[in-house]
């Protein structure tokens, strides 16, 4: 499991961390911009060193010196604790030679539909080794890869893609697809709306059978033609039997044990899903190897998101010993990652405003404007108003606007200004 990673000269400030990361549970938010994606990208690269879509990490031109220092527990007693310091000359990070400890499987789900995968039993040799033809270093799909396959330079073919594989293992019976269904069953929104495989289908002349799924209504559709959400979650599932199912496969010829760990470093978890899902997602990837594998295998989730339900689903089963959250904001022009003291906020209005995500209300930007106004006019803060809510009568047809006539809000304005309306007739009186 990764223990901590610490930037210098590289990324979105001069220094980024120590993040000392939990064994379980890792929540990263923070806003756009500020180095989420680039964190896990740093954390994909110490764990397999290689770099996610091939997109290599370029220190700040003015950084004299740029490193990535990092720990990951091992099978052994104690922690692999190493720091490569980037050498201009060669334009690369170095690494110590050799074998490094295996920190277990390790995949990365990207936001614009990507994956990567790193398998000890498949990705695993030395830098003595020769670069064979038919071993890649790392599994990296493009969206399309993931769907149709992945090939090598050489032609060899790594992975036969979702269309193909799923079609295969359901028609033939295949016990992979048994995994792929107790799989899609555990990831799927709710107990009413399971994913479920439908019969495959063609598309208009096409000779291609497709996989589909079984909706609500009781038609099969296409996968290609479901909701992204679903599509989403669906590579996901069959990455997760691809990998595991291939890892078994080269354990049993290369005479190794399969891993006992796997780590899930996810981008926008939430992105493409239905609330419904978003407070699903995590307590289900904590449970799916699980179901996959039928025995007890430690998964750590890092995962950066924008969603203030994925943090509520959290808090009934968040440990404070091996689960975290943390926020990235910035300070003094730089950016600065925090480990945030655990506090259930108990919904999402409460999380939206919490120091995760930072709001000053959960609200159209056109309300929080209109009550921040509105309060300070009723504190007396006259120079603290925006230019277009200057008076009592613009602030009043602002939160008409902005709010909608029940809003907790209002008694307070409404009893506010009568009594300052009553203040002033006793004055006049």
């Amino acid at each position: 499991m990764l223990k901590s990673l610490h930037l210098a000269g590289v990324g979105p400030a001069r220094e980024f961390g120590p993040v000392e990361f939990a064994p379980r549970l890792n929540f990263i938010t923070g806003d756009n911009g500020l180095g989420k994606s680039f964190l896990l990208d740093a954390a994909w690269w110490v764990l397999t060193r290689t770099w996610a879509r091939g997109v290599e990490a370029v220190p700040q031109r003015d950084a004299k010196r740029a490193s990535i220092a990092y720990a990951y527990t091992k099978s052994t007693k104690g922690d692999f604790v190493e720091e490569s310091v980037f050498s201009r000359v060669d334009q690369v990070w170095p690494v110590k030679q050799g074998r490094p400890p295996i920190p277990g499987v390790v995949i990365y789900a990207g936001v614009d539909g990507s994956f990567s995968a790193w398998d000890p039993a498949r990705n695993y040799w030395s830098d003595k080794e020769a670069l064979a033809g038919e071993r890649l270093r790392a599994f990296n799909f493009t969206p399309e890869q993931v769907w149709k396959g992945l090939h090598g330079k050489d032609g060899i073919r790594h992975c036969n893609g979702l269309i193909h594989d799923w079609v295969l293992w359901q028609k033939g019976a295949d016990p992979a697809f048994d995994d792929l269904i107790k799989v899609l069953d555990a990831l799927s929104p709710s107990g009413n709306e399971k994913l479920v495989p439908g019969k495959p289908v063609r598309l208009g002349l096409d000779v291609t059978d497709y996989p589909s799924l079984r909706m609500p209504y009781g038609q099969d559709v296409a996968l290609i033609h479901a909701s992204a959400g679903m599509r989403r979650i669906a590579a996901l599932a069959y990455l997760l039997v691809w990998i595991w199912r291939e890892h078994q496969l080269a354990c049993e010829q290369t005479g190794r044990k399969p891993a006992r760990e796997i780590i899930f470093l996810i981008d926008e978890i939430e992105c493409h899903l239905h609330p419904q899902w978003q407070r699903r997602i995590v307590p289900a990837l904590l449970k799916v190897m699980q179901a996959l594998t039928g025995r007890k295998v430690l998964v750590q989730l890092i995962v950066a998101t924008h969603s203030p339900l994925v943090l509520a689903s959290a808090e009934p089963l968040f440990d404070g010993e091996e689960d975290a959250v943390f926020t990235i904001g910035l300070r003094e022009g730089q950016a600065v990652i925090v480990r945030e003291t655990w506090a259930k906020q108990g919904d999402v209005v409460n999380w939206l405003v919490s120091d995760a995500f930072g709001l000053q209300q959960a609200r159209s930007v056109e309300a929080e404007e209109a009550i921040e106004a509105a309060e300070a006019w009723m504190r007396g803060e006259r120079d603290a108003l925006p230019p277009h809510l200057t008076n009592e009568r613009t602030i009043h047809k602002a939160l008409e606007r902005a709010l909608p006539g029940g809003d907790h809000f209002w008694p307070r304005w409404v009893v506010w200004v009568e009594n300052h309306q009553v203040a002033k007739k006793d004055k006049r009186s």
